[in-house]
């Protein structure tokens, strides 16, 4: 999965050109000659849709109390609230004000607002999110200031539905915008109405921690928790959906953003505007910011090995090249020998080459690898080689320049490398029969690199190896990333995963190949392993495991321990181990190693993920 830094910058830039730079124009009340528009209220501009019925309408006279400012961004603006709501629980009674430039507003002031009702996409059209109803262009009248705030709605488990959202209209091409508000029945609909609202949450335990100067906490403490606080995410069905952001609407500058791990409480919640953005969807924009509780989450370790048993790890490390700090390679390394255990096969996702993001046709990563390997050692860890395969420059996808590559590590004091040469980025490794067995035709070898579900994705790194006299055979993937889908949040429901055409074919490749052994050697052991980008009850789990070929072996743990990565306060299955027959009705451990994801401090956002058997 592309770096989630790399990502954000990305979209924020979009987001800075593609919002629109309106003036504000302050004034105090004046006595003008000619009568007055009939005012218009806050929830008459909201509607009880998620689109305003008066969408591209100039309204005048909206009256309201100013709840929160946000002075930095380029999302710069103010919100405010009617303090004479109406009867219906699905018109919201807050208003977000797009002023382009720093409001000079307090929270308290009585304000009247002119301008244009807008419905603004962030992410644009094209991502499918949910708009954000607001006044563009306005002119601001301050009646008077220092007023109390309007009460805040409490988000506990209580006001928030177990339902998630409704089913968008087929009519619409699935979008829920046109649909009436159900806040009572349904999660996304209550937030929905209650957008620009003042709103509050008590002490929550963090489901996602620190990053980009947020974290997300669950209003719902018993929703999917697991043994270290996170909130699994176990089925496309069952969504969790106490899970809300929380940014903080002082800057940074002012006052820094508080650090959280997972399972951390935030001990007094937070209080402020009910926001809607590109990144996670509906986010409390804090006034008021309670203090973080550190919960003493520890980065787990695995144990070792016994001598009769091997051990097999993947790890992605996020785009690792010589660029970057000898910190980060001393503390993968030490992740490695420590954590890890020093398994005796491992598989690495995301290694850069040797001059990582620059792109000036190198492909070569031994510079990388070799600097990787020595780290390991020096934290204690064996001397291991190494096997891979440089790809094309610039077709695997990636971070642009950096072609990233899968990659062995093994210990040769445990396991040999079976070498049959001729493996390179475009001749595709097959399966013949030596011995009696299965074997490579080309090891190290890639498994079908010109076929189009590779297209602008790593290619399978394929690869035999020996323990104690018996061949195993290892195939390192890093399957297409989920980039492209539509947010949990999105107007369409269910949203549409469009990266998963690629990974099914992805799915459909290896598992062709690896049956293809299997024809050879019903009882081959067979591992393929790494980032696979997709969840273990997704189908394309379910094709990789088609016909009983592979199987997920993370299915092995239990339901609260099936993670590896933490995304908008979810955590997920990303990486898999998967086996086949012999290795599943054989003797195994599987153990999904915590370290990173959980973690505001974090080497990778990757946990590595270990399995040990005993061919």
């Amino acid at each position: 999965m592309p770096s989630r830094t790399s990502t954000r910058l990305a979209a924020l830039t979009v987001a800075a050109v593609c919002s629109t730079l309106t003036s504000v124009a302050l004034t105090v009340p004046a006595h003008a000659a000619d009568p007055a528009p009939s005012p218009t209220a806050i929830h008459d501009v909201q509607g009880a849709t998620r689109t305003s019925p008066l969408v591209g309408t100039q309204v005048s006279g909206v009256s309201g109390i100013v709840t929160g400012v946000r002075a930095y961004g380029s999302s710069r603006g103010f919100w405010f609230q009617d303090t004479a709501p109406d009867d219906d629980p699905a018109t919201s009674e807050g208003l977000f004000v797009f002023t382009g430039s720093t409001p000079t507003l307090t929270p308290g002031d009585a304000v009247q607002v002119s301008g244009t009702v807008t419905e603004f996409v962030p992410g644009g059209a094209a991502s499918g999110n949910q708009s954000l109803t607001q006044l563009s262009r306005p002119t601001v009248t301050v009646v008077s200031t220092g007023n109390p705030l309007p009460a805040p709605t409490t988000l506990d488990r209580r006001s928030v539905p177990d339902a998630y959202a409704p089913t968008g209209d087929a009519t619409a091409g699935g979008s829920v915008n046109g649909l009436p508000l159900r806040p009572r029945t349904y999660a996304l609909d209550r937030y929905e109405s209650l957008e620009g609202m003042n709103v509050r949450v008590g002490t929550s335990r963090v489901v996602g921690a620190t990053a980009f100067s947020e974290l997300w906490i669950t209003v719902k403490p018993d929703e999917n928790d697991n043994r270290r606080g996170g909130a699994v995410y176990g089925s496309y069905r069952d969504q969790n959906t106490g899970r809300l952001k929380v940014q903080s609407l002082v800057p940074v500058a002012e006052r820094p953003f508080p650090t959280a791990n997972v399972g951390d409480a935030l001990k007094g919640g937070a209080e402020g505007p009910l926001d809607f953005n590109q990144f996670g969807g509906y986010t409390l924009a804090a006034r008021t910011l309670g203090t973080v509780v550190d919960r003493g989450l520890e980065r787990e370790r695995t144990r070792p090995q016994h001598d009769k048993e091997l051990s097999v790890a993947t790890y992605n490390v996020e785009n690792l090249d010589p660029g970057d700090p000898q910190e980060k390679f001393d503390a993968l390394a030490e992740a490695v020998a420590t954590n890890l255990a020093s398994p005796d096969v491992l598989a690495l996702e995301e290694v850069q080459d040797n001059n990582g993001r620059t792109q000036d046709g190198t492909v070569a990563a031994d510079v990388t690898i070799g600097r990787f390997v020595d780290a390991i050692a020096a934290h204690g860890g064996p001397r291991y080689d190494w096997r891979s395969i440089d790809p094309v420059d610039g077709r695997d996808g990636g971070e642009p320049g950096g072609n990233i590559r899968q990659v062995f590590l093994f210990n040769p004091e445990r396991v040999s490398f079976t070498d049959r040469p001729g493996g390179d980025a475009s001749t595709a490794t097959g399966v013949t029969r030596v011995d009696g067995r299965a074997a490579l035709t080309l090891s190290p070898g890639r498994i079908a690199p010109a076929s189009e579900a590779w297209t602008d994705s790593r290619k399978p790194l394929a690869g035999e190896f020996v323990f104690r006299g018996r061949t195993v055979i290892v195939i390192a993937n890093h399957f297409a990333s989920k980039g492209g889908d539509q947010a949990l949040t999105s107007q369409f429901q269910p949203p549409a995963r469009l990266s998963e055409v690629q990974r099914h074919r992805q799915a459909t490749e290896l598992n062709a190949f690896v049956k293809d052994v299997l024809k050879v050697q019903r009882d081959a052991d067979v591992i393929a392993l790494g980032d696979i980008n997709d969840f273990e009850f997704s189908r394309t789990t379910r094709l990789l495991e088609d016909g009983g070929a592979l199987w997920s072996a993370v299915k092995s743990l239990p339901a609260g321990d099936r993670y590896s990565y933490a995304y908008q306060g979810n955590s997920q299955v990303l990486d898999q181990i998967l086996v086949s027959p012999s290795v599943r009705w054989g003797r195994f451990a599987y153990d999904s190693v915590h370290l990173n994801a959980e973690f505001a401090d974090q080497n990778s956002d990757h946990d590595p993920q270990v399995l040990r058997l005993r061919p």
